[in-house]
């Protein structure tokens, strides 16, 4: 996985590209929670270079979103497309996130 994440005020923009495994997901999920300790409420993760993701990265997601609405703040996701788009929708959690 290769990512960056910058943080304006409250808000973070996160750029994926590659794959996400099992590895990957705890790094980003600890990168993540981390610019959230520093005031972070709304996230907007820019998958269109992602080509795979497993159900750890799947989890990860999950698990900011429900951060981010405990924060009163809102995860999107962007750009989804191939294999990730058709996972978030074969496991319908195109219907909890917000996707763009």
């Amino acid at each position: 996985m290769k990512h960056s994440i910058k943080v304006s005020g409250n808000h973070a923009a996160v750029f994926l590209s590659d794959k996400i495994y099992v590895n990957d997901a705890s790094i980003l999920r600890s990168e993540l929670l981390e610019v959230m300790e520093q005031g972070v409420t709304d996230i907007r993760i820019d998958l269109s270079g992602l080509t795979y993701i497993d159900s750890s990265g799947l989890g990860t997601f999950v698990t900011i979103n429900k951060r981010t609405k405990e924060k009163n703040g809102r995860l999107v996701l962007t750009g989804a497309q191939g294999l990730p788009l058709e996972l978030f929708k074969r496991t319908r959690l195109d219907r909890v996130f917000t996707i763009e």
